[in-house]
């Protein structure tokens, strides 16, 4: 019964209760009956705040203390009934007051260093219980680090950790320990991001943008008082409420409405992104019967059946649904019979054939996109350098210069840069990733407009990559692992001369990172889509990374791809994101991260790559409020250690497959080059030109009319219209691959394709947010 105190305070009893344990003090097999009452009683926070002021913590510590194994079943009941108590902050703040913090982190020392075999348990947990409901006020989290709590606590569990049979102790000790580590700034001059952009109509950038992030990702413990408490468990239910009023539940508002749900007048505005309804299709050769059914059979598969294409009349209806057609109308039902098509039926081959005079000339038009690019704004025309390779001497002759192997090379990496060993690259790229041309990419990323005014090439978006050649299972996750990571940060705030503290890369700062000391990883950030502002060496193979923030923004940090350099062979790296702003993550759940070795690149193993062990996600103990930002908001650790594949290789670390603007141009060029155009009608469109200065593209894809006859034509020109777009948030990369197949399946020659493009006009706008995707 929750309400059992109160029923006992307004019976006026918690006198009574508290006096006759109070005349039992001598006699323990009643004093534990009444201190089994006075437990329950304090279960409710009200009751247990009265029986605070009459004076019943007073008379716990009686029982609780000096130290003793006699009576332990008293002993226990009164731990416990204090634990209870100690929920009311007001019983907190007054049992700080009066020294019981310092008494029960001396109690609980003793019982440790005593219980050798580990029979009383339940008490040292319920004089830690004590500890973590006292430590939930400011008061008592302050008095707590003066008595030097953290060390003893952290001390105390060093034991324990390698017997399960002691884990609720652990687990509470480290609660503790999370929620007393004093809150600190990122180490930052600010929590705003490095990059900053002039909006259109202002002066200056934009002002900071607190978002409502901050209003809900409070810690536990903000608020001292019980009515404030009250008051935010109101609100958090009333905003779950909020949350679910967009899930739709009436099934008739979902149905398409038989009229347009606007003006028609209205849709005019959309003809210009509509020119294909204007298209007379003049180029269509007349092509004789015998020649088209010809070209069907040869391009039709034994296999396809026979499918419905829709007619210019039946399309126009409003509630036309062609699969609710008759079978004898449209054929078979595809799902009715075992319909094995290749969802790709593009060969290999195919995929990989260059067209040697075509590519030049794409190769040559993009360049002069380029020179346009560079034209219209010259300050912004820009030379693009790879970065270097890896440093390794006998490496690198090995790979470039086999015949000259003997001879001793200068050091490599300077020597990148030079024309002759781009070329010497182009030379040795093998041409067998689908859909990518190093060419294409370097012509398509010399026009990206970026805020950081990007110089450098990721080696990874140059070269490409294969798929993995397994798939891989979810990372199952080591048990302690996150207990232990959390100690770990607690040992460096208890030893801090452990603590390296030297700045690798700073994005803000150039000058004030030291990279290139002796055992010391190199970073590097400054390329397209890449995102780290700062990495921190804390001990010899551990660095803490801060992200960069949203332009003109202090928030939403989630996505990294950055390049790391100088590591030594089979040596585990720990590497701590620092700055997470989301409550959990599918790094908890199995998800590792992604990597790309240049090495093995060039050794005809182009793979981005699942990598790493040890990982977790878990909230710190770094604050925004702490460095100007917003109140309340805490930020969370991404952890995950890694062992690199060789010595002094340069590997790419990301959150996901990293796709970038100009890869999706440059793919956008090869589709083109690649489809057939008397079967594929494709039109490349600008939507808009970004703020940064970037177009953003709008494709349409359709099937060509059969011919220039009135009744084909009518039937292209009524075809539905069917809207996709991707990569509305920049971090999201998925969705560009997920883009990046469909939009290869729709110009394919998969009958299901070519059905698909009869059937419908497809307008695709395959990514809506480039100016995010570039920054990073």
């Amino acid at each position: 019964d929750r309400k059992f105190g109160l029923k006992v305070q307004k019976a006026e009893a918690t006198d009574i209760i508290l006096s006759l344990a109070r005349r039992n003090l001598g006699h323990h097999l009643h004093l534990t009956h009444c201190l089994w009452v006075l437990r329950v009683c304090a279960s409710n926070v009200t009751t247990g705040t009265t029986l605070g002021i009459n004076g019943a913590m007073e008379l716990l510590f009686k029982v609780i203390t000096p130290y003793s194994k006699r009576h332990v079943r008293t002993v226990r009941a009164a731990i416990e009934a204090l634990a209870a108590l100690l929920k009311s902050k007001s019983n907190s703040r007054r049992a700080v007051n009066r020294g019981y913090l310092d008494g029960l982190l001396g109690l609980y020392q003793d019982w440790h260093h005593n219980d050798v075999s580990n029979n009383y348990i339940y008490i040292r947990r319920g004089l830690l219980l004590c500890l973590k409901h006292i430590t939930n006020v400011q008061l008592g989290r302050e008095t707590f680090l003066g008595s030097r709590g953290m060390e003893i606590l952290f001390t105390s569990i060093q034991d324990c950790l390698s017997c399960k049979n002691l884990d609720p102790i652990v687990t509470t000790v480290t609660q503790i320990l999370r929620k007393c580590y004093p809150k600190e700034p990122l180490p930052v001059a600010t929590v705003r991001s490095s990059y900053s952009f002039p909006l259109p109509g202002n002066a200056k950038a934009e002002p900071l943008c607190e978002g409502s992030e901050g209003k809900w990702l409070k810690g536990d413990y903000e608020s001292d008082g019980e009515e404030e408490a009250g008051k935010d468990l109101d609100n958090e239910d009333v905003e779950s409420k909020e949350e679910d009023c967009d899930l739709e539940t009436d099934v008739n508002k979902l149905r398409s409405r038989p009229v347009l749900d606007r003006p028609e007048g209205e849709l005019g505005q959309y003809e210009a992104l509509c020119p294909e309804l204007a298209h007379n299709f003049q180029e269509l050769e007349s092509e004789s019967e015998e020649e088209k059914s010809l070209e069907d059979r040869t391009e039709s598969l034994p296999s396809t059946p026979s499918h419905f294409i829709p007619s210019a009349t039946s399309v126009k209806h409003p509630n036309y649904r062609w699969r609710n057609q008759s079978v004898t109308e449209m054929g078979p039902d595809p799902g009715e019979k075992d319909f094995k098509v290749p969802l790709q039926s593009w060969t290999k081959k195919q995929k990989c054939r260059w067209d040697q005079t075509d590519e030049k000339t794409y190769i040559a038009e993009a360049a002069q996109d380029a020179d346009s690019c560079e034209e219209e704004d010259p300050a912004k025309s820009h030379v693009l350098a790879l970065r270097p390779l890896p440093k390794d001497a006998s490496w690198y002759k090995k790979m470039f210069y086999p015949e000259r192997e003997a001879l001793i090379s200068p050091s490599p990496g300077g020597m990148l840069e030079s024309s002759d060993i781009v070329t010497n690259l182009l030379e040795k790229h093998q041409e067998d990733i689908p859909f990518h041309s190093p060419h294409f990419y370097i012509a398509r990323a010399k026009c990206v407009k970026s805020i950081p005014d990007y110089k450098d090439l990721a080696f990874p978006d140059f070269w490409g990559h294969q798929p993995p050649p397994y798939s891989k299972p979810m990372l199952e996750r080591k048990y302690g692992v996150q207990r232990d990571k959390v100690l770990d940060d607690v040992c460096r705030l208890i030893q801090p001369s452990d603590v390296i503290g030297r700045t690798v890369f700073d994005l803000d700062e150039p000058s004030h990172s030291s990279p290139g000391a002796p055992g010391c990883l190199t970073f590097f950030s400054k390329f397209e889509s890449g995102n780290l502002r700062k990495a921190i060496q804390v001990r010899e193979f551990e660095y803490d990374l801060i992200m960069n923030a949203d332009v003109n923004s202090n928030q939403h940090h989630q996505w990294f791809y950055f390049e790391v350099r100088d590591m030594k062979l089979a040596v585990p790296y720990r590497f701590n994101v620092i700055n997470c702003e989301k409550f959990n993550s599918q790094f908890n759940y199995g998800m590792q991260l992604v990597m790309y070795s240049v090495k093995e690149a060039l050794q005809g193993r182009p793979r981005w790559l699942r990598a790493g062990h040890d990982i977790c996600y878990y909230k710190n103990h770094y604050s925004a409020a702490a460095g100007g930002g917003v109140r309340g908001k805490c930020y969370y650790t991404l952890t995950f250690s890694i062992k690199f594949p060789h010595k002094d290789d340069v590997c790419y670390l990301a959150y996901h497959y990293p796709y970038t603007y100009s890869a999706m141009m440059s793919h956008l060029d090869i589709l083109k080059q690649n489809r057939n155009p008397k079967k594929v009608y494709w039109r490349q469109q600008t939507l808009c030109q970004t703020l940064g200065g970037n177009p953003c593209p709008l494709l349409t894809i359709t099937a060509m009319p059969e011919s220039k006859k009135r009744d084909d034509l009518e039937q292209f020109y009524n075809r539905p219209y069917v809207f996709l777009m991707a990569r509305v948030h920049p971090g999201e990369s998925n969705a560009s691959w997920v883009m990046k197949g469909t939009l290869e399946f729709l110009v394919s020659s998969d009958p299901i394709a070519d059905l698909l493009r009869k059937c419908f006009i497809f307008k695709i706008v395959p990514m809506l947010n480039p100016d995010g995707v570039i920054n990073g």
